[in-house]
């Protein structure tokens, strides 16, 4: 690699950085709660505003599934699945990520209050 290869990777990485950082600061404010969904099918709903520690037990197509939130994020704890993969995408705290379980057929979505204002108009 040369000196313009280095140039270019680095414009790149700052044009990534400032976009994450607008996703971030123009994030819809309002009440957030993870929305789970089993086969398409809405099976739970999190209130995110609750900061205390709380498990949920969720049955996904290859057995228990358990979710965990704190803080205002939620995450994936255990899940019966070939590589674990749901577990090992970590916490998520934002309308703009999703937990995707394929083995469990499993969707975690977080939605706002503005998002759901968005859908009734």
């Amino acid at each position: 690699m040369n000196k313009s290869d280095f140039k270019l990777i680095g414009i790149i990485v700052i044009v990534f950085l400032i976009i994450m950082l607008g996703f971030r600061l123009f994030e819809k404010k309002g009440e957030k709660v993870a929305r789970v969904y089993y086969q398409n099918e809405m099976v739970l709903e999190i209130d995110l505003s609750d900061k205390s520690y709380r498990e949920y037990n969720v049955n996904g197509y290859n057995g228990n599934v358990l979710i965990i939130s704190e803080n205002g994020k939620v995450r994936v704890k255990e899940e019966i699945s070939p590589l674990h993969l749901c577990s090992k995408q970590g916490w998520i705290d934002s309308s703009y990520e999703t937990i995707v379980c394929l083995p469990n057929k499993i969707i975690i979505k977080i939605e706002t209050s503005q998002d759901l204002d968005a859908i009734v108009r």
